[in-house]
């Protein structure tokens, strides 16, 4: 989803749940939408599907795709489609009560709050072998050592650039390899008069999901919040903002709000995601992205979105075979890049696929790379202590980005809060 996240609790199980930000296929929702679509009964049965897209209503190609997959299972699908908030908030309630659908497509980061409530089944005891996945992609949906669910692919971010401010100033993007050569490159920006960057640190999970590259980058960790790596990315961007590199909006700029500023063609760099791919391509200006580098080289681990099949468990355990069947028609290779096309853009989440996607469009291999090199956000076994770190982690960001703490200070607080927060 490229909208801004919330952080919300389920009363039943007193749990944190995200509404987490980087979905390309999801835009800026109100409320708890809903909508329906059937395929045609070949044998006796409906299975039910719920989705976090309700802007793809039963005529749309998502919809129909879907379908498809019902129908090569025999069954009919009745699918209804939820915000991602009230999707995961009603899947808690529907486990408690005993009536779950029969699949739930989830933002990854609430896999491990419905496994951790007991109402998912493993893939292992489902039967769907996981080995084809990539392996940091589909550890998202991992908890204590068990998966709970399969991407149908996955975006992240990277740094979109226009191509004219760096041709005016000199710069090219080849160039940039590390840190220091990209703190070059901005700083030639803003000496040829430009504006040299722009991103989102707003006060939500959108801020933690943006500065993961530069907090991973340096080789920091979720679960030490306060190192000294952790200090030096919350350095870096601190030193944007304070040398005007860049814009003091960042501390409120949402991924939508950083995009609209990159797209009145006044900022070299944005940070930001594979959803914006036919936008770029669209700009009144020539666009390219290069990968967000990590401090001494290399691709900077960027954070995974998209969604994940999810099974709930099912007194009638006879009804996985359909399930299973209609699953493995969703992650066929070509299935894969079908989902990836029609939401626009979604990297599949196979090597086998990726290739499919590529054969198809060769501009997307920076953004395959881009996802071959992520991680997911809860991986490491954070499972469900992820939001309360995550929201001690953007907090910090923005006390330090504001001024009102260092970036030392500003993080050595956020990991008190995080530990009280997680008890670890």
């Amino acid at each position: 989803m490229n909208r801004p996240s919330v952080s919300t609790r389920a009363a039943v199980f007193g749990t944190a749940v995200l509404a987490l930000a980087a979905c390309a296929s999801t835009p800026p929702q109100s409320g708890a939408s809903s909508a329906t679509a059937t395929t045609t009964t070949t044998t006796s049965g409906a299975y039910t599907w719920w989705d976090p897209y309700p802007q793809h209503d039963a005529n749309s190609a998502w919809a129909k795709r879907v379908d498809t997959c019902g129908g090569q299972a025999g069954v009919t699908i009745q699918r209804t489609a939820y915000d991602t908030t009230a999707l995961t908030n009603q899947a808690l309630l529907a486990g408690q009560e005993g009536n779950a659908p029969d699949v739930i497509l989830l933002d990854n980061p609430a896999v491990s709050t419905l496994a951790d409530a007991g109402m998912l089944t493993t893939m292992a005891d489902f039967g769907l072998d996981t080995s084809r996945f990539d392996k940091n992609l589909i550890a998202a949906g991992e908890l204590d050592g068990k998966t709970y669910g399969i991407p149908i692919g996955s975006n992240t971010l990277a740094l979109y650039y226009n191509k004219k401010i760096l041709d005016e100033a000199g710069v090219d993007p080849v160039s940039i390899k590390d840190w220091a050569s990209f703190d070059a490159a901005l700083k030639k920006v803003k000496a040829a008069g430009k504006k040299p960057i722009t991103f989102a640190a707003i006060g939500t999970e959108e801020g933690s999901f943006q500065f993961l590259p530069w907090f991973w980058g340096a080789g920091a960790q979720l679960t030490q919040l306060d190192s000294p790596q952790a200090v030096e990315a919350l350095t870096l961007w601190t030193s944007w903002v304070k040398d005007g590199i860049a814009p003091n909006s960042v501390i409120s700029n949402s991924q939508n709000t950083t995009w609209e500023e990159f797209l009145t063609g006044e900022f070299a760099f944005a940070e930001n995601g594979t959803w914006q791919i036919n936008s770029a391509a669209k700009a009144d200006f020539p666009t390219g992205i290069v990968q967000i580098p990590g401090k001494d080289g290399g691709v900077a681990p960027t954070p995974t979105g998209g969604e994940f099949i999810t099974v709930p468990v099912q007194k009638d355990t006879a009804r996985y075979a359909v399930t299973k069947r209609i699953l493995e028609c969703m992650t066929t290779p070509e299935g894969l890049v079908e989902t990836g096309t029609t939401f626009a853009y979604y990297i599949p989440s196979t090597a086998a696929g990726q290739e499919a996607i590529l054969a198809k469009e060769a501009t997307l291999k920076p953004w395959v790379e881009a996802v071959r090199s992520a991680k997911g956000r809860t991986s490491d076994n954070l499972g469900t202590d992820y939001p309360k770190i995550s929201e001690a982690l953007w907090t910090g960001v923005q006390k330090a980005l504001s001024g009102s703490a260092s970036p030392a200070d500003a993080l050595k607080q956020a990991q008190g809060q995080a530990k009280q927060a997680t008890g670890n």
